[in-house]
């Protein structure tokens, strides 16, 4: 399991621009993203293979294209329950904090890619502990935090 694009944007509904490492703040998000800030949504996560598997659907989209902060290989993200903790690279630690999200309006990256899968594959975390994440670092699944 492990890191295969990260991305960021200044503006929310947007696709992302990619980098090859973030900084990612604790109960912040990923520095300088629109996301970021004190809610439950920090960080965005889907996996490279929905990506891949739109691109191959005839999809004109890329990584990024889906507002996604962090696109993984070897993760299902949507079978991670609420409460996981997911560490990232050697420094950074996620709680999954919601799984898929409610689209009130269709936004500009609907209309871009003629879908968007974010909806239903995406997942989104908050941030325990602050630290760069880069292309290619691993992902390691802890369990769910029992309240």
């Amino acid at each position: 399991m492990k890191i295969v694009s990260l991305a960021t944007s200044l503006k929310k509904g947007t696709r992302k621009t990619r980098m090859d490492e973030l900084r990612l703040v604790e109960d912040h998000g990923v520095e300088g993203d629109a996301h970021a800030g004190p809610w439950h949504r920090q960080v965005s996560f889907l996996a490279a293979e929905q990506i891949t598997g739109c691109i191959e659907q005839g999809l004109n989209v890329d990584f990024g294209a889906f507002a996604e902060n962090i696109a993984s290989e070897g993760v299902d993200w949507k079978t991670l329950p609420v409460g996981t903790q997911v560490e990232l690279g050697d420094e950074v630690l996620v709680e999954i904090t919601q799984i898929g999200k409610e689209c009130h309006k269709k936004c500009a990256i609907f209309y871009q890619a003629g879908d968007c899968i974010m909806p239903r594959e995406g997942v989104f975390g908050r941030v325990l502990k602050s630290g760069m994440v880069r292309v290619g670092d691993a992902i390691r699944i802890e369990e769910a935090q029992q309240n």
